[in-house]
């Protein structure tokens, strides 16, 4: 099961939407066209095509997969009393005093320009569960960065 909100939901729907009414028939038109050019055993268009479409496939399964397995956020009961899926956190690196400002988020709907992390982050972990004020240690590839946390919103 995995946790996300409305609109990362309806992005889902969207894409694979998407994906099946105008993707999918570009690629069995690419099919098509490829098969159309001859003996398939030497075709590498036809190849590339077949390949292409494999993937889009795939895509589109793993789609469904993740709408299938969701589970839907109702914000309006999200609490800002501790860092929690959801939660905006404004945050300062103690040793640069650099503020930072992220929303933890579902893996699929992570993305970093949007200041959106996924919750299986390193800094996500490190968070979870902590309040204002609170100064975290958090593990990061690069070694260890001390945070402290200024302000939970609802994301």
């Amino acid at each position: 099961m995995a946790y996300m909100s409305q609109e990362g939901y309806d992005k889902l729907i969207a894409e694979l939407k998407h994906l099946e009414g105008v993707e999918r028939p570009k690629a069995s038109a690419a099919i098509a066209e490829a098969r159309d050019k001859g003996d398939l055993s030497e075709n590498s268009e036809y190849e590339a095509a077949k390949e292409a479409q494999a993937h889009l496939e795939s895509k589109i399964n793993q789609l469904k997969q993740a709408i299938t397995e969701a589970k839907i956020v109702d914000t309006s009961r999200l609490s800002t009393d501790s860092v929690q899926i959801l939660s905006k956190v404004e945050m300062t690196n103690m040793a640069n005093k650099a503020r930072m400002t992220y929303t933890i988020v579902s893996e699929s709907e992570a993305n970093l320009r949007e200041g959106k992390i996924s919750i299986t982050t390193p800094i996500a972990q490190g968070l979870l569960n902590h309040k204002v004020g609170d100064e975290v240690e958090v593990k990061i590839p690069r070694g260890t960065i001390k945070l402290r946390i200024e302000k939970i919103t609802v994301g």
